[in-house]
This record gives C-alpha cells, structure tokens and sequence, in this order.
C-alpha cells in the first residue's frame, strides 16, 4: 500500500518547552482512511495542526507524495492537494452557504468558469444544500454545517483530507450522515487522516487505526486486527 503522507519522529508543541507530542510516527494511506484515536488531550489535534503547517514541529519531518513539506505554509498545503477541517467549526456563519463555498475557492478566483463547475458539482453531490444556498450558514443545523465543511473543502479538489473530529458534539443521525459522506469520498478515491472521539464508529469506518498516549505512539494496526480488542483498548484509555 502507498504511503501518501507520512510523519517521522515528529515532536511538536505550543511552547518550546512544552511538548506534546513526542516522536509520532503515523502515515494516510492511498485512497484509505487512517483514524487517530486516544484519550482527550493525547495530541490528536496537534498532530493534525503540524502536519498542515499551523505548528512548526520542534524536531521530526512531514512528506507527502515523496516531498518533504516540513513547516511549509497552509495554502502551499492547499495547492498540493491537502485541505484540513478543524475542530471547531470554520465556516463563516455571517456568509450565505454560496458564499462559503466560493470563498473556499479564492485560490483560483481568477478560473471562474472552474470554479462555478466545482460548485455545482457540489450542489450536485448533496442537493439539499443547494436548497438552502442563498441562506446564511449561521442558521443550519450542526450537521449541515459540518457537511458543509466536509463539502466546501472539495472546493480545490483535494486528494487528501485532514479531518478533526467531524462529529463532535452531533446527534447520532447526524453523525451517520457524516461518515457516510466520508465513506463515499474514500470510495471515490480521496486520502482521509481522521481523528475522531467517536471511536467505535470512526474505527468501523477505517482501514488503518493509529492509538496515541500521552503523545506518543502506542498501537497501531488494520482495523481487522484491533477491532477484537477495542473493549480492552478502550478501557486502557479512559481508565
């Protein structure tokens, strides 16, 4: 299997000081979804914040598609095929969805008719939002807009994706609705390095499952070989 996005040794933090994370090793696989698991505050987010260039690691290196992207900026990222969904939500509520979506598209403003196609493929692909696209994106629901995140990231047709917790705080129909959308994109075959709270769930839906602690690595495997001790493992990180 084809490594698309590899980190080595990567050691990272919001002081100099204080690190939290300590020589994390982990790799998306083409055209998979990879999860990320641990307990709050293990450095999930963290690790998803460096790689896309918001945090500069203190030691350790990023490659992607065989390149080394250590440090490099965001909208580099974002012009090589990476685009990132934070934790909290990003869109902007004050915005209708059509302005979020072209928005999201500034890097080739100047490619209008592009940009209109991907739009509306976009529309195409979940047309109830092409419904509600002249309405501000404050009012949606909390699915809705983290769909839209999930959506408005095609916007540059990225070939990977870095996904930090995309169901967090929703209802569980919501949060199917979600996955399901994530599956569809690694069916069509997107990159997906996921971290996700909803554990059971987020690891039924993976192929390759990474188990950080206390900011290093501490399993790692194909959900086939870790799903027969996800009791145990869950257990082990929620005490």
């Amino acid at each position: 299997m084809i490594l698309v996005l590899e980190t080595s040794g990567l050691s990272s933090g919001y002081l100099e000081d204080v690190l939290v994370l300590h020589d994390v090793a982990v790799a998306a696989r083409d055209r998979q979804i990879t999860c990320i698991i641990g307990a709050n505050g293990v450095g999930k987010s963290t690790l998803l914040r460096t790689i896309f260039g918001l945090l500069k690691p203190l030691k350790g290196s990023v490659t992607y598609d065989g390149n080394n992207i250590t440090g490099r900026a965001p909208y580099d990222l974002i012009r090589m095929g990476i685009s990132f969904i934070p934790q909290l939500r990003s869109i902007f509520p004050d915005l209708t969805v059509q302005e979020n979506l072209e928005l999201a598209g500034w890097s080739c403003r100047n490619e209008k008719k592009r940009l209109e196609d991907t739009i509306r493929s976009i529309y195409e692909r979940y047309p109830k939002l092409e419904t509600v696209k002249r309405k501000k994106a404050g009012v949606l629901s909390g699915g809705e807009q983290r769909l839209l995140e999930i959506l408005r990231s095609l916007v540059t047709n990225p070939k990977t994706m870095l996904i930090d917790e995309p169901t967090a705080g929703l209802a569980p129909q919501l949060t199917q609705s979600v996955y399901k959308e994530l599956a569809k994109l690694k069916e069509e075959g997107m990159t997906i390095l996921l971290v996700d709270q909803n554990i059971r769930d987020a690891v039924a839906l993976s192929d390759y499952v990474y188990v950080l602690e206390l900011g290093r690595n501490k399993l790692e495997g194909p959900r086939e070989g870790l799903e027969k001790d996800l009791e145990q493992i869950v257990r082990g990180m929620f005490g």
